[in-house]
């Protein structure tokens, strides 16, 4: 195949689809580009079948640490597993694309999107998911598609929308909506805001999906020039006699549904599904048609619980399409530690607990992204026993990665400023019951953390999942969905915000008919719950508490001249330990001369301040020090003032009277009460000792080597007129021929 390419212009930057040449091996490949940041998407489709009842697709982004001129950090200096953003991105990838596949493929696909260069302007992320869509469909895969992905940033100055902002461009918007779906639908959404009203939400997200529409007709002309050949995929169809012994059973089905404790409810459907197979299928059968059943089973669920709700308006659990579950909210649910909430919302239960730390403890980042690190950290933990259920627990999974990345995106925007309040912030939720929504019951858990540890945000956050069923042109909206919504839904919508807008939203759609009318609907109903939620969570706190926990750090920020850094940090850092050990606090210091002082005890944050004041502060004329004797010579002792300035008292200023060793007056270590009466030009300090006492009468006169005193007119070269040169080489000497220079 020979080398094609498509170069093209959108939205003022410059983008390029190119196939055949790389990969060639792969069912299809594509080089995309925009700007410089160029990504290899390749896409292999098995030639076997899967017996499994889903679609078995696979999406990886391998972050390369050349793309940005980098050697990878650790022991083994190799990429090892994804970080945060690149399990975010194959999500991204994978959930736009999902949706596209023909009902009953059954081949195992593979997505494998490689960053070969990222120019620090232009993110990967977004053209991926359309070299994904454009890899399967030069493959031939049974894909509806073309499909794309764009991020939408406003500019807050202008009001205008930018597709695909740059790095420094997203830096001044209020809004970072990412996008995905075909030219007909919407597939994906995830966005984060400052708090923007629903309108202006959805008025993005109609400019995204005339994007997306811009880019798909790009990539149809690209997909022109490729021409691929048609290939014909097996599509499984199950044998119609499986339908036709299942169906009956829909009254029941209906009837084991309507329960609202979970675990009951799975107990009674499977129960159900168990009493099917064993009474409709024989043994061979249930062994040859396995997951065809399974899969028969499933829709069967499926159907009787869209029933439920589209004809009657009762949900599996009674409630209505737009009823909250009960809650149960407690702030500070656990002692000693620096915040905590437990929020639950029918059977779901999150317990989030609140950390704060010095902003040296921040996470930093060794990803593509020119991004270092952050100083507030959202972590999502979903194990086993909070569905009942027994597993192996490890390393957190996509959807953990997923769902905590989303919280920590809802609260970013109400957090203080590192100036306001310089602490690291870790927020860590323990799922302990689930029940979907539990990534929504995070973010609302750690609103309460947060104002617990008296974490001064600037509004509390809130959030709620909605979910869709849609038969035709029949449409409900469900508030506060549980897990079998969820599942058997059309729509997984969460919003999070403030009463003034939205932070964060993330959604995934099933269902090709969604329209911005039909989000308009969701997003309305959503404000309405998100208001009656966040109510009943300041009914419990109202505010953040005014003090800290008595066993959080206490962070004091001083600022000292950059040219005293050094004296601070000390030699090998010998001066700031020894602060640290002295006092128990623990010192941050920046290259601009801020230094943060935390401790928990105040005693120590204080005697750590004033530690590093002292050794900062230049003495001044007229100031007055206590100071120990630290060195002695023969014209005077050094006293200490500071822990990094030292000054000297000279011999004549010791005491009342004539001294003749400084010994007689002074000794090392003694404390002496000094006034500063010069500082010249280098820094020198020169010292008045004040209540001087009177100088012994013994010291009047300088001592030999014996003890006794001696006369003036004893010592050498005095007395008798006469100057004696004492110098080396002199004494002897009369007279001396002066050497010569001599010139080259």
């Amino acid at each position: 195949m020979e080398k094609i390419v498509e170069s093209f212009e959108l939205y003022g930057k410059q983008y390029r689809l190119e196939t055949g040449e790389l990969a060639k091996q792969a069912s299809g490949a594509v080089l995309v580009t925009q700007g410089d940041t160029t990504c290899l998407v390749t896409a292999v489709v098995s030639k076997e079948q899967k017996d499994y009842d889903f679609f078995p697709l696979t999406v990886d982004f391998i972050e390369k640490m050349y793309s940005v001129g980098r050697i990878p950090g650790g022991y083994l200096k190799r990429e090892a597993r994804p970080s945060e953003k690149g399990t975010l991105t194959a999500r991204m990838i994978d959930r736009p694309i999902r949706p596209g596949f023909a009902d009953g493929f059954k081949q195992e696909v593979h997505v494998v999107a490689t960053t070969l260069v990222c120019d620090g302007q232009n993110p990967p992320d977004c053209i991926c998911v359309g070299g994904a869509s454009a890899a399967l469909l030069c493959g031939g895969a049974p894909f509806d598609g073309p499909a794309a992905c764009v991020r939408i940033a406003r500019n807050v100055e202008t009001g205008e929308f930018i597709v695909n902002p740059t790095y420094e461009e997203q830096e001044t918007s209020d809004v970072e909506l990412t996008i995905a779906g075909t030219a007909d639908y919407i597939s994906m959404v995830e966005a984060g805001a400052k708090e923007i009203s629903e309108e202006d939400m959805l008025a993005a997200m109609a400019f995204g999906q005339e994007a997306i529409a811009a880019f798909c007709e790009k990539q149809a002309a690209f997909l022109a020039k490729v021409n691929p050949e048609p290939k014909e995929w097996p599509i499984h169809v199950a044998d119609p006699s499986i339908k036709e012994r299942v169906e009956p059973y829909f009254d029941q089905m209906s009837a084991a549904l309507k329960d609202a404790d979970k675990l009951a409810r799975m107990g009674k459907v499977e129960e159900l599904k168990a009493a099917i197979k064993e009474r409709e299928f024989s043994e061979d059968e249930r062994a040859a048609w396995g997951s065809d059943i399974a899969a028969e089973l499933k829709l069967l669920e499926k159907h009787a619980m869209r029933a439920m709700v589209i004809e009657t308006g009762e949900r599996a659990d009674g409630r209505r399409a737009d009823e909250i579950r009960p809650l149960h909210i407690v702030p500070g649910y656990l002692p000693r530690v620096h915040g905590s909430g437990l929020f639950q919302r029918g059977q779901t239960q999150v317990l989030s607990v609140c950390t704060l730390g010095m902003l040296n403890e921040w996470q930093r980042l060794d990803t593509i992204e020119p991004v270092e690190g952050k100083r507030y950290m959202h972590q999502y933990n979903f194990p086993p026993y909070c569905t009942g259920e027994t597993g192996r627990m490890g390393a957190p999974k996509r959807r953990e990665v997923g769902h905590g990345a989303l919280a920590e995106r809802a609260l970013i925007p109400v957090l203080p400023s590192e100036d306001d309040f310089p602490y690291a912030i870790r927020v860590v939720s323990e799922v302990l019951e689930s029940n979907g929504s539990s990534s929504m019951a995070s973010t609302c858990g750690s609103t309460l953390a947060l104002m617990d540890a008296g974490v001064p945000i600037s509004r509390p956050v809130s959030g709620i999942a909605m979910g869709l069923i849609k038969e035709g042109d029949d449409v409900v909206v469900l508030s506060d969905i549980q897990g079998i919504e969820d599942f058997l839904g059309d729509m997984d919508f969460k919003v999070c915000g403030t009463e003034r807008g939205i932070t964060a939203l993330q959604m995934d759609n099933k269902a090709k008919g969604l329209s911005v009318e039909i989000l308009a609907r969701a997003l309305k109903q959503a404000h309405d719950g998100r208001a009656f939620i966040l109510n009943a969570m300041l009914e419990q706190i109202a505010e953040p508490r005014p003090e800290l926990s008595p066993f959080a750090p206490r962070i004091e920020t001083i600022h000292i001249p950059v040219d005293k850094i050094r004296d601070v940090i000390g030699t090998g850092g010998k001066v700031i330990r020894g602060i640290q050990d002295e006092t128990g606090a623990s010192i941050e210091i920046q290259e601009d001369g801020t230094v943060h002082i935390a401790a928990v005890e105040g005693a120590a944050g204080a005697a750590a301040k004033a530690a590093i004041l002292g050794i900062v502060k230049e003495p001044e004329v007229g100031e007055v020090y206590e100071g120990e004797v630290v060195g002695i010579k023969d014209f005077g002792a050094f006293i200490k003032l500071t822990p990094g300035k030292d000054g000297l008292l000279h011999i004549s200023r010791m005491a009342n009277g004539r001294v003749g060793k400084v010994e007689d007056v002074l000794n090392l270590g003694d404390v002496v009460k000094v006034e500063v009466i010069e500082v010249d030009e280098k820094g020198k300090i020169s010292l008045d000792r004040l209540d001087k006492p009177e100088a012994p009468a013994s010291s009047d006169e300088p001592r030999h080597e014996n003890g006794h005193r001696e006369r003036r007119s004893d010592r050498p070269g005095r007395g008798n007129g006469e100057r004696r040169d004492n110098r080396p080489g002199r004494s002897e000497r009369e007279h001396r021929t002066p050497r010569r220079r001599h010139d080259a």
